[in-house]
């Protein structure tokens, strides 16, 4: 909302105040002012003028020689706006004028003739464009007539305003309309508020023997009333209300439609005017569309409709989206000289419908959609009609053509001071809280410290007891509410234990070179059951469903998070970001079935996506390419920082490559698995080849010894024995290193792997495992024999369980 100081000065007395200052003010009270705009840059020197006389300049084409009259004196000026003509009142900056940017005026000589001074356009003026009306964005600027020669142009041209710019909550829809406004500003001030004169002066004449009103469903149109004015003489608006308008950010068209905006900003009631002449029937009609029924907008886009929207129609064709915008058909033009006028209350969830299902928000259903004041409905009609007896020369026939089920009767909250000290921790007195109720011009009854306060119906957001606490504490003022520091036994603020793990299962990923994301918590019908894990795919829960999604890609709580990821993929990898390593801590949704509670479990869990090329060293020309076993790293890494043994069983997964995946449990209890997305899978979602994990963090924390624990340094050197088995091909490498570490005892302090070898000199079905053994004791330096024997030992027994033997390396 754009707030004309000007404007508001109109009804309510501000004083001295900068608008810095009310803005202020009116922030503290609840209302943020987000911006203050001046309307044009300080000038001086610029007054109204008369053109006398009007020539060609003798040297040039397209410059005119004027005569132009500025009240003390007439000046020769020169000028080359196509528009000037002779008997224009235009704005003249007289020598020794200074224009915003610094820019002074002197005479000076064009083509051999001296101009003294110059002849002024908005934008000179320092006018943004965005105020600046469309018949005159082009040339000079041309006053009415009625305006007096030598006047300063600052003030006709309302130059000399700001424009407080308001960032309304949705519930403030009073603060919608000036009036509302004022409301607003003479509470927090204390001043007394003038409203616009509604008396009307009608002819004898009844609009409902012209015009006859229909309402299909009254829920929908509880108030549908029709002016009937004739005579109108379309022309430009009055100046006064062209600057307003300008400064609320609309453009100025005509007198019938500029009366209209003014009125809606004013009062906060939206209006529209009809063509009475090119009204097919003589009779308004609301009701719901026909499906596939069509109407031509003033945008000239021509809209089917469905039985969502509502419309107002001449008995049989619509011509107006009701509350949205009117049709082409009935549009007010230069020939216009009768018009129904339209004031309405719609209902605000049909506008809301209408506007989302085609786009059309505007003023007025901006307005309509939060609710109107029902007692306004009619008045904006009222004051509309009498703004076109003056500025439109316009009869007005007597009655309104009406439908009217409207309630209009304001409900009461009951307040109490006692209460009210209690929530604010004040010692406010009945008295002042009375003095703050006057202030907002609330009618209440008071007895023993109790309110019966009525709530004007221009103030719908105020139902309950806690809005009118918050009234009462906004105008009493923030600032004076006292502060207290906390009582009572306290301590620090600390992280839990699972918020410490959570933090570092998220440091220990991103130090591993995984990037945190966030994806929707929703998903789809299709990718709801895709890269579950097998343990939660095993519960066989249907997923929770949405009972009003937003979309069908988000009519499902996900129970895994990896369709989101593998849908960012997509995104990023169509925008040419190749090398990608993701990961994301966040909830999975378990419907629960037992019929005890309709919540959802949420299950904490860690999952990640990684493809491309995981390390490069460009120097030396090594690249090396995401695959299982950087996964597997990642996870075994993991496993090693919370020291929990996690084991890998290759698995055949859905939608998971059948030979590069693995389920991780702990203690035979699956807790998610790792692996390559199925390749038709990357095919279909037009992704790379493509690895992921899921880990259930819950199972994580549950099983992670929190006991801190040391372990001594080593004072002795560990020896290191290297060692290839050749085996069957369907022999596992872990079953070998268990039994490794299992047979070197205490002394085997870490077994791992570092090749593995098929091909020649070996037969198809066999492979060779190679091993780095690491033996150390910790009270001595071991001996090369201790360790030969060791040594054997292993050997023997690894050749005897797995009918192996050792290959040399």
């Amino acid at each position: 909302m754009f707030v004309s100081l000007n404007w508001l000065k109109k009804y309510v007395d501000i004083g001295s105040l900068s608008p810095e200052e009310l803005g202020e003010k009116i922030t503290k009270s609840g209302i943020e002012v987000d911006r203050i705009h001046y309307i044009a840059t300080e000038s001086t020197g610029v007054v109204v003028g008369h053109v006398t006389a009007c020539e060609q300049h003798p040297q040039a084409d397209k410059l005119k020689l004027c005569q132009v009259d500025v009240g003390h004196e007439q000046l020769q000026i020169i000028c080359g706006a196509a528009n000037i003509e002779q008997g224009q009142k235009v704005a003249v900056a007289t020598p020794g004028a200074v224009l915003p940017g610094d820019f002074k005026i002197n005479k000076v000589t064009l083509r051999g003739i001296e101009s003294n001074g110059m002849i002024c356009s908005l934008q000179e003026l320092g006018v943004d464009d965005k105020y600046v009306p469309t018949d005159v964005a082009e040339g000079i600027f041309v006053f009415p007539d009625d305006v007096q020669v030598g006047e300063d142009v600052r003030t006709l041209l309302n130059l000399d305003d700001a424009v407080l710019e308001f960032d309304l909550t949705p519930n403030r829809a009073d603060a919608l309309s000036m009036i509302g406004v004022a409301y607003e500003v003479a509470a927090i001030l204390d001043v007394p508020i003038t409203l616009p004169d509604e008396t009307l002066e009608t002819i004898d004449k009844s609009s409902s023997d012209y015009i006859s009103v229909q309402v299909e469903d009254s829920e929908q149109t509880p108030y549908y009333g029709g002016f009937l004015i004739k005579d109108l003489v379309i022309k430009q608006g009055p100046l006064w209300m062209r600057n307003y308008l300008m400064a609320a950010g609309i453009r100025p068209i005509n007198n019938v439609v500029d009366i209209t905006n003014f009125v809606m900003l004013e009062y906060g009631q939206p209006l529209h005017a009809f063509d009475y002449d090119r009204l097919d029937n003589k009779e308004i009609l609301v009701r719901k569309a026909i499906a596939g029924e069509q109407i031509l907008t003033l945008d000239d886009k021509m809209r089917t409709l469905t039985p969502d929207h509502l419309v107002v129609t001449d008995g049989k064709t619509p011509i107006a989206l009701a509350g949205v915008m009117g049709g082409a058909t009935t549009e007010v033009n230069d020939e216009t000289t009768m018009i129904l006028l339209e004031t309405a209350y719609f209902n605000p969830e049909s506008v809301r419908k209408t506007v989302q299902e085609t786009g059309l928000r505007s003023e007025a259903s901006t307005r309509l959609e939060k609710g109107v004041d029902p007692n306004r409905v009619k008045q904006a009609g009222i004051r509309a009609s009498k703004l076109l007896q003056k500025y439109a020369n316009a009869k007005v026939y007597a009655d309104v053509a009406e439908f009217d089920a409207l309630d209009k009767t304001a409900h009461t909250v009951e307040i109490n001071t006692p209460e009210i000290n209690k929530r604010l921790g004040t010692e406010i007195t009945t008295r002042e809280i009375g003095s703050v109720l006057t202030k907002l011009q609330f009618v209440f009854d008071e007895a023993n410290d109790q309110f019966v306060v009525t709530i004007p119906t221009r103030r719908g957001d105020i139902m309950i007891f806690e809005d009118m606490l918050e009234e009462v504490a906004r105008i009493y003022g923030y600032d004076h509410l006292p502060y207290t520091l906390p009582t009572g036994s306290s301590r620090p603020g600390a992280l839990t234990e699972k918020q410490k793990m959570k933090r570092a299962i998220k440091s220990y990923l991103e130090r591993a070179g995984l990037m945190e994301i966030i994806t929707y918590s929703l998903t789809s019908k299709e990718d709801v059951k895709r890269l579950v894990s097998p343990e939660i795919a095993a519960l066989k829960r249907k997923p929770v469903e949405l009972t009003m999604p937003m979309s069908k890609d988000h009519k499902y709580l996900r129970l895994s998070m990896l369709p989101g990821h593998v849908q960012s993929l997509a995104y990023n990898q169509a925008r040419t970001a190749g090398n990608i390593a993701y990961y994301e801590m966040g909830s999975v949704f378990i419907a629960d079935e037992s019929g005890d509670s309709k919540q959802p479990e949420e299950r904490l869990r860690v999952a990640g996506a990684l493809t491309g090329i995981w390390t490069e060293q460009k120097w030396q020309q090594e690249k090396k390419a995401v695959d299982f076993y950087v996964v597997k790293g990642i996870i075994e890494g993991l496993a090693d920082y919370l020291n929990i043994p996690i084991e890998f069983k290759q698995a055949v997964l859905d939608d998971m490559h059948p030979g590069r995946s693995a389920l991780l449990s702990i203690d035979g209890q699956t807790i998610g698995f790792i692996g390559q997305l199925h390749p038709e899978v990357a095919k279909e979602k037009e992704i790379k080849e493509t690895y992921v994990f899921d880990l259930d963090v819950d199972t994580l924390l549950d099983v992670h010894d929190r006991t801190p624990g040391y372990k001594q340094i080593p004072k002795y050197p560990a020896i290191t024995r290297d060692i290839a088995f050749v085996v069957q091909e369907n022999v596992k490498s872990s079953h070998i290193q268990e039994l490794i570490a299992m047979t070197g005892g205490p002394l085997v302090k870490d077994v791992q792997i570092f090749d593995v070898y098929t091909g020649d000199h070996l037969s198809a079905e066999k492979k060779s495992i190679a091993y780095r053994v690491y033996f150390q004791d910790e009270a001595k330096t071991l001996t090369d024999q201790e360790v030969d024997e060791l040594y054997e030992k292993i050997v023997n027994q690894v050749n005897e369980t797995f009918l192996a033997y050792v290959r040399s390396l």
